[in-house]
């Protein structure tokens, strides 16, 4: 080869060299983006709300007629007896008026007591009935004949009407109780206008704790005003107001997770009833929103809970233990279409999926994905059909 054509293969070898480095750098930078796995696992489908606690059973104790209340000794958390007095009241002497009023009132009282008394037999023979046929439900089941879902129906609705039944007998007693007080109050109130030194006594009508003092010091009080609220702090319910559009989708029966209460684990409850109707609500940015109460009853011990404490609650909708799931944020929507950006050889390309349950942080995918595939999580607008990433981390 002659020195010439040496050094030309030379000049030709450096500049394909350059070129190539050139082009080395002039490539884009892959862009690092975090990137999940996609996995089998777990996924719960829930409606989160904040609710409340709430003694099931409570009952305001009323100044049965017009008068002066004397200062009433009891404090919050105090223990009463059933029959107990709890307050002393001096009644004002009634002209015609107020005694005709008194008496409608011990009318009224009765017509309530033999209503009160029409539901606790109703409450009664309604979980008889529920209470055979949770028996043949379990006799159907053992033999195989019945799903292990309608023995839990029926062992659910039987739970249910006991303590639909045992509401009703609170309601019984409190109900004689307030006709008891009724006829008190006017029987007091005619010795007053006799004699002027009548004294009317307040009686509790169940046993349990003060919740509540209403009145604290000596005054003159028109009929019906609260003077206490008393109940069992150990019998409570969860109460969880739901947007209606959330409401619609929860129903007896459903599993509720008590969380953020205090405590170091999830409390399980049921939902059992939700009220047939809602209310008005104004958010906490000024939007009114339409708002349903739900009820549910604990199932583990609800611990040091008691009147009116916060807790967090998860309605549970749907669960399964082995799902296709993929993390929420690696999702996003183009026109009607869900998609993912999955990595491939260094590179991303947009892949259309098809999704199911929705959870907290994952979503179920019923196509487009396969376990093992690598999707970015957090898809920036930088994203494109083919361009070139790096993994910073992979979850």
């Amino acid at each position: 080869m002659t020195p010439h054509r040496s050094k030309r293969w030379a000049w030709l070898v450096a500049l394909a060299i350059g070129i190539a480095l050139l082009a080395l750098a002039l490539r884009p930078t892959p862009l690092p983006v975090d990137v999940a796995r996609i996995e089998i696992g777990p996924l719960m489908e829930t409606v989160d709300e904040e609710g409340m606690t709430r003694v099931r059973d409570r009952f305001v104790v009323t100044a049965p007629v017009a008068g002066e209340v004397l200062r009433i000794p009891l404090m919050e958390g105090d223990v009463v007896a059933l029959g107990q007095t709890v307050a002393k009241l001096k009644p004002v002497p009634l002209d015609a008026r107020d005694r005709t009023q008194a008496e409608a009132r011990v009318a009224q009282a009765a017509d309530v007591l033999r209503v009160a008394n029409a539901n606790f037999a109703q409450a009664t023979a309604s979980l008889d009935q529920a209470n055979r046929t949770r028996e043949r439900a379990e006799s159907l089941a053992v033999r195989g004949l019945l799903s292990a879902e309608d023995r839990e129906q029926a062992e659910l609705t039987a739970t249910n009407l006991v303590r639909e039944r045992e509401a009703a007998e609170f309601k019984v007693k409190a109900a004689a109780h307030d006709l008891e007080a009724a006829r008190a109050a006017l029987l007091a109130a005619g010795q007053s206008m006799s004699n002027g030194t009548a004294m009317l006594t307040v009686r509790s009508p169940v046993a349990g704790r003060v919740l509540r003092v209403v009145e604290q010091g000596e005054r003159v009080v028109p009929a019906g005003t609260p003077l206490l609220e008393l109940g069992n702090p150990k019998r409570i319910e969860i109460v969880v107001d739901l947007l209606s559009t959330d409401a619609v989708k929860v129903q007896p029966g459903d599993t509720m997770l008590i969380e953020a209460w205090g405590g170091p684990r999830t409390l399980q409850g049921r939902l059992r009833t939700v009220e047939p109707s809602g209310f008005t609500k104004v958010s906490a940015l000024g939007v009114e929103e339409q708002r349903v109460n739900v009820i549910g009853d604990f199932l583990d011990d609800a611990g040091g809970l008691g009147d009116r404490y916060r807790v967090e609650v998860r309605v549970v909708l749907w669960r399964a233990d082995s799902v296709l799931k993929a993390p929420a944020s690696a999702l996003f929507r183009l026109d009607e279409q869900w998609f993912a950006f999955v990595v491939e050889g260094g590179r991303v390309r947009p892949r259309p999926v098809t999704l199911g349950h929705r959870g907290e942080f994952d979503t179920e995918v019923l196509g487009g994905l396969a376990v093992g595939d690598l999707v970015v999580r957090h898809p920036s607008d930088k994203l494109k059909d083919g361009i070139r990433v790096r993994a910073v981390d992979i979850r």
